[in-house]
């Protein structure tokens, strides 16, 4: 008989798409180091568990597994917003709690009062593990180890490597069945000595699995019991294995309120199966979005990213916003946008409102996304400038190059990306992963009407921006090779959002740094010399007509130089504004 009996357990992807930094991790952070977590967590009393403590962690972090300080508190932040359920308010009141720290010393004494669950956070390291590179995977799999083979080619024929399990929402499910008996060692009641012999494996199986356990496992894990695909009651992990009709199949036990492990893993592997609310669920039950393009364009003559016809190539945007339970949006409602190529999109609606977006394979376009957001994913693009509104979570900028993201957001990582230039309003340290080149860093530059309430909804405030202090991680950064750089006040021009829109947001949002602001203040000032000269010059009327038409002229030829001329032609739609 099926363990089932009408019940669906799955994946959640946001642990794993934006919580498992896609970087190989550091060599102590194994399956052994961090089952010593739990037992040494376990001796220090209340600091360490049920809840640990950040100081207790620094001291593992930095002393124990040799981490550097700024990569410890990376995990421990990221831990902390995906597992504590703060409102928007409260993480803004965080934030200026951290901006009003003068000090290193401050600063430090803050972080010490904050602590996360002690299971969920030692998951949460456990899962980096999916980045870790594997000689005998890559074996199998055919690759020449330790580099990349290609999988697919770009619109120019250029190579890229092999798909991101950001975006492969079954490699997510594939390493979590692969390893469940660690995971479940790393949650059972065991103290990790592995008497029988059995290593991990052994010990899980013996052992028994406590209430906290699976409800921490509940980070990973969701399901439903119901049959229904499209309206699925979304249930926690827990919740579901101690349901009466569940229980003999869970493992658990109510007298002693424990469940067997052996069961439990049995029971889960048995129910586990795709995410109903994954990027390829999406893609295959997704509802097709018909977003009016603004002008698509076609060039004469053969141009790079382009057909031989010349013509532009309509991008593919899908959404599952219809099947996802409006009480379970985080995380799950998505927007995939898809091979936008020479197009501009620019929306503000309802439909956007909270989702976790991902842009892939985008080519030279424009993409306007006014409303706040929970997550954006900017993969393999290039050519291509993304302007959103507020992120309350996080953006994921991998394998693209030449491309400008212009975004107030909580968390930003850049991975494996060249040339590409980030306007930030943001209060954690961007992250610059490996595999990147030429990153141009610099201060968040526009503002549209609707911002300010957009930001207080996404839990942002102007009062902390760390724009400008990023920290690299992986292990092919050098200290005499930067690849990142601040953008001079010179290159530095204030960015216009070319659409109307109604709110009481008419500046940008805390300013400019003064640097920039002198920068920008100094051009008004020349374009102010520049109309007072023309209007003191005394032209007749026929020398002001051929003056303006050679100005206008060399304008055009600037446009077109520029391939400016082609963003302005593309603005001839209006910003969809419904729900």
């Amino acid at each position: 008989m099926s363990s089932r009996v009408g019940v669906e357990l799955w994946v959640k992807a946001e642990p794993f798409s934006y919580g498992a930094l896609p970087v190989a991790p550091h060599p102590r952070l194994n399956f052994t180091n961090i089952k010593k977590i739990v037992i040494y967590a376990k001796n220090k009393g209340n600091a360490g568990f049920p809840k640990l403590s950040y100081s207790v962690w620094k001291h593992i972090a930095c002393n124990k597994l040799h981490l550097t300080e700024d990569l410890a508190w990376v995990y421990f932040e990221t831990c902390y917003f995906l597992t504590t359920d703060l409102s928007p308010v409260e993480r803004a009141e965080r934030d200026e709690r951290f901006a009003s720290a003068e000090t290193p010393e401050r600063k430090s004494q803050l972080r010490t009062q904050y602590s996360i669950d002690t299971l969920k956070f030692v998951l949460f390291l456990y899962i980096q593990q999916v980045y870790r590179v594997s000689l005998r995977a890559s074996l199998v799999a055919g690759d020449e180890w330790p580099t990349q083979t290609t999988s697919s080619l770009e619109l120019d024929g250029r190579s890229t490597p092999r798909g991101s399990k950001s975006l492969d929402d079954h490699s997510h499910l594939v390493f979590v069945q692969s390893n469940l008996s660690e995971i479940a060692e790393l949650l059972s009641e065991s103290d990790g000595t592995g008497g029988g012999g059995g290593g991990a494996s052994g010990s899980a199986n013996s052992g028994s699995l406590p209430l906290a356990g699976v409800e921490a496992l509940g980070f990973l894990i969701t399901g439903t019991a119901e049959k229904s695909v499209e309206k699925k009651t979304i249930m926690s992990l827990q919740d579901i294995a101690v349901l009466q009709t569940v229980i003999y199949r869970s493992g658990y036990s109510k007298a002693t309120k424990m469940f067997s492990s052996k069961h439990f893993q049995l029971w889960i592997k048995d129910c586990l199966t795709q995410n109903p609310y994954s990027v390829s669920a999406c893609i295959a039950l997704g509802t097709r979005l018909s977003w009016p393009f603004a002008r698509e364009e076609s060039e004469q003559g053969e141009q790079a990213g382009m057909s031989a016809t010349g013509k532009s190539k309509r991008g593919k945007i899908a959404t599952n916003a219809h099947i996802v339970p409006k009480e379970h949006i985080t995380g799950n409602k998505l927007i995939i946008m898809s091979q936008v190529s020479k197009q501009t999109i620019a929306r503000s609606s309802g439909t956007l409102e909270m989702s976790t977006v991902k842009i892939h394979r985008s080519h030279f376009s424009y993409i306007y996304l006014m409303s706040p957001l929970r997550s954006v994913t900017v993969e393999k693009c290039r050519n291509t400038t993304v302007i959103v509104g507020p992120v309350e979570a996080f953006v994921h900028v991998s394998n693209c190059e030449n491309v400008t993201i212009i975004a107030p957001c909580r968390t930003i990582m850049v991975s494996g990306s060249t040339l590409c230039t980030l306007y930030l309003l943001t209060p954690n340290r961007p992250l610059l992963l490996s595999g990147n080149d030429t990153i141009v860093l610099a201060p968040y530059h526009t503002h549209y009407p609707a911002l300010g309430p957009h930001m207080s909804r996404a839990g942002l405030t102007t009062s902390l921006n760390l724009w400008d202090h990023p920290l690299c991680i992986g292990p092919d950064h050098r200290d005499d090779v930067r690849i990142w750089e601040l953008m001079t006040p010179s290159d530095f021009y204030t960015f216009a959002i070319p659409f109307q829109m109604e709110g009481p947001t008419k500046s940008i949002p805390g300013g400019l740094p003064s640097r920039y602001q002198r920068a920008v203040s100094q051009q008004q000032r020349q374009i102010d010399s520049w109309q007072r000269t023309v209007k003191e010059a005394g032209l007749t009327r026929d020398q002001r007509k051929e003056f303006q038409a050679l100005v206008e002229s060399r304008f055009h030829i600037w446009l077109s130089e520029t391939d400016h001329k082609r963003e302005l032609d593309s603005l001839a739609v209006p910003l969809q504004q419904d729900c």
